[in-house]
């Protein structure tokens, strides 16, 4: 689809359309004696020290945080290599970013989604949620979970009501990163007038030597929404920060769309810290070791008996990994048994997969740190053994 044949008008909700966002004397005017906002002149009813730590680290916590973030935005512009904060939505987690493009795109009862099974669970919940039909187009099922291409457009043309279509890359479960030439198809599908939204929470462990990011995208194709998150590879998942980078006009209706306070102080100021020149070295450094441990544990697997192969392409911070019965093929009834043991008398959590479409008898292991890694080998090399 040329970008001339897309209008976001269009697409939009018609009462998102005509939406009037709620606005404060706050988006106009932050600093000065503030009484604009009925907020505890007094400050908060904390334990001094509590409070003494919030002042120290320059919060004002009983005043409201910033509505427009654009310190933060123009912060993750400059890291994702864009200009200015009008590309950006910033929500409580991606979970508010997918439900955001929902909210704002699919009239409840009439649209429809697409998602690419397996594939991260929050967009059928989300469209079960805002009452929109989910359709799918599975994704090839040879272990390494790419596109299928032909199976979206026909998708596309038996559900003219699809409004949105997910694509997970680097994907979860998978760990497989969709190549930029299977996205560009869906972005340039003739047959489809509606949004594309490539989640790429795990974009940052991708491989130096292959495609990463495609945020920059969003300045050729005016149908795109690019999700990303603070929880992977910052290592924030705590404070609940999710980043949707997209055209000004997208990102315009997100806005008007939001809570107008959504972003806490807290959250703001911690991941303005994330993204100072320090903080990013440290984060270089962290993703470096994650790639070292991800190649030392897909080395030891292929050693362990009872482990078959590890899917997807390898391209996020776990891995997935068949777990074979005796006669050598995947299991769900065996891995599904060493998840539980391995949680419930060694403290081991790891995820069962298995009733996944493709992922049958599979294993999902996060990278942890070495410590936790040589734990993994030893207890999944024990559990196995076992049960031969």
């Amino acid at each position: 689809m040329s970008a001339k044949a897309f209008s976001v008008k269009s697409v939009v909700r018609p009462n998102i359309l005509t939406l009037k966002p709620y606005r404060c004397a706050r988006d106009d005017f932050s600093e000065g004696i503030l009484l604009d906002a009925n907020e505890n002149a007094y400050g908060p009813a904390l334990n001094p020290s509590s409070e003494a730590a919030a002042a120290s680290s320059g919060l004002d916590i009983h005043r409201y945080p910033d509505p427009h973030q654009h310190d933060l935005k123009n912060l993750i512009a400059q890291f994702r290599g864009l200009i200015g904060p009008e590309h950006f939505f910033l929500g409580v987690g991606s979970d508010e970013v997918i439900d955001m493009v929902f909210r704002v795109f699919c009239v409840p009862g009439k649209d429809a989604i697409l998602i690419t099974p397996p594939t991260y669970g929050m967009y059928s919940v989300c469209a079960q949620i805002n009452d929109v039909q989910v359709h799918e187009a599975t994704l090839t099922l040879d272990g390494k979970f790419q596109l299928n291409i032909n199976e979206i457009e026909k998708q596309i043309e038996a559900h003219p009501n699809i409004k949105i279509i997910f694509l997970c890359s680097p994907g979860n479960p998978t760990g497989s990163a969709l190549t930029h030439e299977s996205i560009r198809r869906v972005l340039t599908l003739p047959n489809y007038k509606g949004i594309v939204a490539v989640d790429e929470a795990y974009v940052d462990f991708i491989d130096a030597s292959k495609e990463g990011s495609t945020s920059t995208w969003v300045k050729e194709y005016p149908n795109l929404i690019v999700m990303q998150t603070m929880s992977k590879s910052f290592g924030l998942a705590g404070v609940r920060l999710g980043v949707a980078i997209t055209t000004p006009d997208i990102a315009f209706y997100m806005n008007s769309t939001k809570a107008p306070y959504n972003i806490a102080s807290t959250t703001s100021r911690i991941a303005q810290e994330a993204f100072q020149p320090k903080a990013l070295e440290i984060l270089r450094n962290h993703i470096v070791v994650m790639t070292k441990e991800r190649t030392r544990l897909l080395e030891a697997f292929k050693s362990i008996s009872g482990l078959g192969r590890v899917l997807g392409t390898n391209d996020a911070n776990f891995i997935l990994v068949e777990v074979l019965n005796k006669e050598g093929k995947p299991c769900n009834e065996r891995a599904f048994n060493i998840y539980q043991d391995m949680a419930k008398r060694q403290g081991l959590v790891v995820r069962f997969r298995g009733k996944e479409i493709g992922c049958e008898g599979c294993l999902r292991i996060t990278i942890g740190t070495p410590e936790e890694n040589d734990v993994v080998l030893k207890r999944l090399t024990e559990q196995l053994s076992r049960l031969l």
